[in-house]
Order: structure tokens, then C-alpha cells, then sequence
């Protein structure tokens, strides 16, 4: 999107190229810093426009059938709820998601949290967790999420199989994250 700055550092117009308030946020700060560290203000402008961002965050993989697949490594709830605020007008279709837990703790801790985060997706199928440094927990999976949800979300163990599952519940227009 365009971002307008007008400040005590100047004015620029910003062509931010990723969606969401949150990367708008970033690419101001960004531009503000490298004003005041010397930059000219238009080359930073440039330099903003063509940031191909980081991998897994937002990440285009591409379309099949008319679905559009996005890779974003959001692993917190608020960085899940940012994620789905931004698809959102992104999206001509649904916005479904297929989200694997990082971390038993993180799943126990902040499960309802990533329940209304996920909440804002049309359609969401959970799998089991990724554990990482951590060994798995007696009675802890992604299920522990999905059962603080509604009929639109459902817990899928097989990350594989959670795939094939959204894959074929996807429409021409989806927005699959």
C-alpha cells in the first residue's frame, strides 16, 4: 500500500510491498532511520519500495486452481491475529489457514489467545506441535485450540495430511496461509 509521512524529517510518499498496518509501522521507522542517519529521503523511499521482505513472512509461494498460498512464520498470537488482519483485504476469496503450534508451552499458555487470533480466518485446521527444544507434553496437542473454537476449525494431527485436507476444502480466490 501507500503510506504518507509528513513530519519534522520531511514528507514522502512510501509504497509499502507487503500488507498491514504493521509492515506500514515498519517501513515508516525504517524510513525515518535512515533519514536521520543521512540518507536522502527519496533513495530510502526507493529502498523501502523494493525490500523483497524476509523469508516465511508473507511469503508468496504461489498460486494453484486460483488459491493463492502465502508462508508466514507468525508463531505467537499476535503475530497470528497481524497475519489474518493483513490477508484479509489481500483475499478475493476465503482466508483459510493451516497453522502448526510452535512449542508445547507456548500451545498450553496461550491457547485461547491463538483460538481468537485463528478466529479471524474463515476456515483453520491446526496439527500437532511442532516441539522443537521441547519434548512433547502428556495431553498437549493443537487440539488444546481447535476445542476452544467453532465448527469452522478443526484439528488435524498429520501436518501432511492437514495440507491435503485445506487443499481440497480450497475454492478459486482462497487465500491459503
Amino acid at each position: 500500500g501507500r503510506v504518507r509521512v509528513s513530519g519534522a524529517l520531511g514528507e514522502a510518499e512510501l509504497d509499502v510491498p507487503f500488507p498491514g498496518v504493521h509492515n506500514a509501522r515498519n517501513a515508516v521507522a525504517a524510513w525515518c532511520a535512515a533519514v536521520l542517519l543521512g540518507a536522502d529521503p527519496a533513495r530510502a523511499g526507493r529502498g523501502i519500495a523494493d525490500f523483497a521482505g524476509t523469508g516465511r513472512r508473507f511469503e508468496d509461494r504461489g498460486s494453484a486452481h486460483g488459491v493463492r498460498v502465502v508462508d508466514d512464520y507468525a508463531h505467537h498470537p499476535t503475530e497470528v491475529a497481524a497475519l489474518l488482519r493483513a490477508a484479509r483485504p489481500v483475499a478475493a476469496g476465503r482466508g483459510l489457514v493451516l497453522f502448526q503450534p510452535h512449542l508445547y508451552s507456548r500451545t498450553v499458555r496461550f491457547a485461547r489467545e491463538f483460538a481468537e487470533a485463528l478466529g479471524l480466518a474463515d476456515e483453520v485446521i491446526v496439527t500437532d506441535i511442532y516441539g522443537a527444544r521441547e519434548d512433547p507434553a502428556p495431553g498437549v496437542s493443537g487440539a488444546l485450540i481447535t476445542d476452544l473454537m467453532g465448527p469452522h476449525a478443526r484439528f488435524v494431527a498429520d501436518r501432511h495430511e492437514a495440507a491435503r485436507v485445506l487443499g481440497a476444502a480450497a475454492r478459486p480466490g482462497d487465500l491459503l496461509l
